[in-house]
């Protein structure tokens, strides 16, 4: 079977701010095709005239280097409340925002825009009627966003299950409540983007922190994965570099034959690589990048 190996622009965030810097980088550099699209990189808050001349020019640009933005998603800097927040007038604010960036998406001609679900406030978290009320306005919100999405033409929105409770989706069990949630009477299908790093520590179940156990389970439901190494404590989003591979649990070949195994033909397997502002590790983040794909070209 094919799978396409894509690559998240949140590396790029703050390092390669140009389009045309990421995109040579991305095209040339590092030979890689398709592009999940985070929002940082643009960040809609821009105005209107700003943001879409950017978007425009990263459309021109990713054409003319042969790439492909196959979808877009929240990055690091919009892992926030938003859809889950207490305040409603800010849950408002954030439906528009994710409005816009899904006039961004589809501008560049992706087919789907994905995030979190959003995050509840450590009190809320406390109190089982609150949780309860608040999963439910988030759902409401994100169909709200789905109609819009529909009717712009993307083919589905994507969530990322996380690793706590206040970010929704941290257990299997927990993750399969709100993926039935959130597709039904949806205007649009909603899909997951699954992190191979994420998943509940503190799960008495030992399959909740087990990638390969998450893929099996919503093997119908997944329509990107998102790729960094990790170790068994789940201290890691590493770069699959050799000595970080050497201890890691995350095993191309194996994750490759279990997709092939379960029929999962043409996902995405999108490198989701982050690095700290410390040195070296930012200096050596272009080298990193390339290994780690280079890495991952061995297999698919």
């Amino acid at each position: 079977m094919s799978y396409k190996l894509a690559i998240n622009t949140g590396f790029a965030v703050n390092r390669y701010p140009l389009a045309e810097e990421w995109i040579d980088l991305v095209a040339n550099k590092l030979e890689v095709k398709y592009v999940q699209f985070t929002s940082d990189l643009l960040n809609p808050y821009l105005p209107e005239k700003i943001y879409f001349k950017e978007a425009e020019n990263i459309q021109k640009l990713i054409s003319k280097n042969d790439l492909i933005i196959n979808s877009t998603f929240t990055g690091a800097f919009t892992r926030l409340n938003h859809l889950g927040h207490p305040d409603e007038n800010i849950q408002n604010y954030w439906i528009n925002w994710f409005k816009k960036f899904i006039d961004f998406s589809v501008l560049v001609n992706a087919e789907s825009m994905g995030s979190h679900l959003g995050i509840m406030s450590a009190l809320e978290n406390k109190d089982p009627n609150l949780r309860k009320n608040r999963l439910d306005k988030v759902i409401k919100n994100w169909h709200v966003i789905g109609d819009y999405a529909q009717k712009k033409g993307l083919k589905f929105l994507s969530w990322e299950p996380m690793s706590i409770g206040r970010e929704f989706g941290q257990t299997i069990n927990e993750c399969e409540i709100i993926q039935k949630k959130l597709n039904t009477n949806t205007p649009i299908p909603f899909k997951i983007c699954l992190d191979v790093d994420h998943g509940d520590s503190s799960s008495k179940n030992p399959r909740d922190t087990n990638p390969y156990e998450w893929i099996k389970y919503f093997s119908k439901d997944i329509c990107y994965l998102h790729l960094k190494q990790s170790i068994k404590n789940k201290l890691g989003h590493w770069p699959f570099i050799k000595k970080y591979n050497e201890e890691g649990k995350i095993n191309p070949n194996k994750i490759v034959n279990l997709m092939n195994s379960l029929s999962m033909n043409n996902i995405p397997l999108i490198l989701e690589l982050s690095f700290k502002e410390r040195e070296p590790y930012d200096s050596l983040v272009e080298e990193q990048v390339r290994e780690s794909v280079e890495y991952w070209k061995r297999f698919i």
